[in-house]
């Protein structure tokens, strides 16, 4: 059997529903890949920070100096894990709410989620900046 010409190929027609449809979705699902990519960054960040104290810790030791703790950057680093999980908790909520709304025909923006991170990130960045400043006056 001859294979047809490549001018009787047609391709599938989409409504102009089904597209936006399909793009609404396919927004969604990258904005919460960001969720995720920030989360696990932020993970990463709080474990890198606390991991260095302990190392710090343990490097004054070996030099025989007391050091007796790491301060408040290991509680900085847990808090910054802690957060970038409760991060992702969010925006998985997040995604499935907007896909149910997607599916309902009645999407609202989010509000309250995004206000909440953003002044969480910046207490934190805050609360960081304050403990370095500390730091520095000890030393």
């Amino acid at each position: 059997m001859p294979e047809p010409a490549r001018t009787d190929i047609r391709p599938e027609t989409e409504s102009p529903e089904n597209s936006s449809r399909a793009r609404d979705h396919l927004a969604n699902e990258r904005t919460f890949l960001a969720w995720l990519r920030t989360s696990l960054a932020i993970v990463v960040f709080g474990f890198a920070i606390g991991r260095f104290a302990i190392a710090i810790r343990q490097f004054m030791q070996i030099e025989g100096h007391p050091f007796k703790s790491a301060g408040l950057t290991v509680w900085f680093g847990a808090i910054a894990i802690f957060a970038g999980v409760l991060l992702t908790l969010a925006g998985l909520l997040r995604y499935r709410r907007t896909r149910d709304q997607l599916e309902s025909g009645k999407f609202q923006p989010a509000g309250f989620l995004v206000n909440l991170v953003g002044i969480l990130v910046a207490l934190f960045g805050l609360a960081l900046a304050g403990y370095l400043v500390y730091i520095q006056f000890q030393l």
